[in-house]
């Protein structure tokens, strides 16, 4: 009954007292949820994809130095280790300068070279041709052309054509739903452990309120949940390893992440 109600409030304030802009929208959707016609993941997620409209692939894809690559020169053994290492299903084979990508290899597609190993393995016999888009393209035509060519990763390239990230459906849909981690990326450890009384390892996916009350910090952030994507969008990019934050009081080293997410970094107090 509730979404019949925020339905109808919608559509009664869209064609006869029609939101002029963006703001006026996000006050109506607000307002419902203060009425009580939606809940706050709901409105949340409305807020969101309406966010996604004036963001740009440049600012959600995996940057170069994250993604796991592989070459035309691999061996059949190389690339198995790699796929067995990473858990990956698809990856983008890159040219030897490392600039351009050859097309994508698909996991699945070395079954047939498992079952017959006398049969010859050539990385760019199992070649899949790959989606090339532009970091200046906005993030909710990408999630619209990932769904008519029914594809979900493509290839970011800079002006001059050199790949400069990778851009998945998942990293869009993150943005709306929040971070997604799978059965692999947690555990039943504590999400913050004490080393000492200045230093703790602290899990990517600790809810931000959880932080906040262990750290007696007050840090906000639109659009994202855990203190691993509050760090990724203040530096708006994903880190590397060994890469030191440094915000208010607190210093942050990045000791663990994927080519996804920040899994564990060591959190120090700088004055106590």
């Amino acid at each position: 009954m509730k979404k019949k109600n925020f339905f109808s409030l919608l559509f009664h304030r869209l064609f006869n007292d029609e939101p002029k802009n963006r703001k006026e929208l996000l006050s109506l959707i607000k307002e419902s949820e203060q009425n009580s016609l939606i809940d706050h993941t709901t409105c949340k997620m409305i807020e969101r994809v309406i966010d996604i409209t004036k963001r740009r692939v440049k600012e959600i894809m995996i940057p170069k130095p994250n993604i796991i690559t592989l070459e035309l020169t691999f061996t059949l053994e190389k690339c198995l280790n790699i796929i067995i290492k990473s858990a990956h299903s698809r990856f983008p084979v890159i040219s030897a300068d490392k600039n351009y990508v050859e097309g994508f290899l698909i996991a699945k597609d070395l079954l047939s070279y498992m079952k017959n190993p006398k049969k010859k393995f050539f990385v760019k016999d199992v070649l899949r041709p790959a989606i090339i888009v532009p970091e200046s393209k906005y993030v909710d035509d990408m999630l619209k052309e990932f769904k008519a060519k029914r594809f979900h990763i493509a290839i970011v390239i800079d002006e001059f054509g050199v790949v400069s990230g990778l851009v998945t459906i998942e990293d869009i849909l993150e943005l709306i739903v929040g971070d997604i981690y799978d059965e692999f990326d947690t555990n039943e450890e504590e999400n913050v452990f004490k080393i000492n009384e200045k230093n703790f390892i602290v899990k990517g996916f600790t809810s931000i309120k959880e932080f906040n009350e262990k750290f007696n910090t007050n840090f906000k952030s639109y659009n994202v949940d855990t203190i691993g994507g509050f760090l990724t969008k203040k530096i708006e990019r994903l880190p590397i390893e060994g890469e030191i934050i440094s915000i208010e009081n607190l210093k942050f080293e990045i000791s663990i992440l994927n080519n996804r997410h920040i899994v564990q970094m060591k959190v120090s107090i700088l004055n106590i």
